[in-house]
């Protein structure tokens, strides 16, 4: 059975490079604001480039944090991508404002303190062990990041796998905390790697 995924289409994020992406590892994929299909695909990906702020006006006109709640309360798998990894956290504070975020974690996404903002390029990150998502993949394989903000430490779930970076200082590279993963960097930018992490994910779906 191939698996169904759904790349949620909330004004935000590279759709069509996640689409790619995702087609690439042998997925089915969907780009789309619907929230049937958003709901019973076997996986949903939320993408997010650009402000904390504008991403969650996007995802709420389309009840995007609601979809997002309903498939984590019913434990079916969720992968948010960038920014779209930050919305999942409870705020957001940028330029000094915060925003309200879906509140799936506890905490803040806050601005990285780094001489060179934003965080550019390729890095390399600490996977947690017992990962998923990571599984396979060599400890010095670079991912490919493009971000100011992240979160800087963890309150929610003490059983979360937690994978970090450091960029100056050390940040939350990606989540795994049962149906609802995250990942910082951008997978679908990440080559080979990012390929990787991606069939790792579809692999675990159903």
């Amino acid at each position: 059975m191939t698996a169904k995924v759904v790349v949620l289409d909330y004004g935000s994020g590279n759709l069509r490079s996640a689409q790619r992406a995702l087609e690439r590892v042998g997925a089915d994929v969907e780009v789309t604001a619907d929230a049937d299909a958003a709901m019973t695909a076997d996986g949903l990906v939320v993408p997010g480039v650009g402000a904390f702020e504008a991403c969650m006006t996007g995802l709420r006109k389309i009840n995007g944090d609601r979809i997002i709640a309903d498939r984590v309360a019913a434990g079916r798998p969720v992968l948010g991508v960038c920014v779209g990894m930050q919305i999942l956290f409870t705020r957001g504070v940028e330029f000094g404002q915060q925003t309200t975020g879906c509140g799936q974690w506890p905490g803040a996404v806050v601005r990285l303190d780094a001489p060179v903002i934003p965080h550019m390029g390729w890095n390399v990150v600490d996977a947690a062990a017992g990962t998923t998502l990571f599984k396979g993949i060599d400890a010095d394989t670079r991912f490919y990041f493009v971000h100011s903000y992240a979160a800087q430490q963890w309150e929610g779930n003490p059983d979360a796998l937690l994978t970090w970076a450091t960029h100056h200082v050390p940040f939350l590279a990606a989540v795994e905390d049962g149906p609802l993963s995250a990942t910082q960097f951008h997978p679908e930018k990440s080559g080979d790697a990012g390929a990787a992490l991606l069939a790792n994910w579809i692999g675990a779906l159903g």
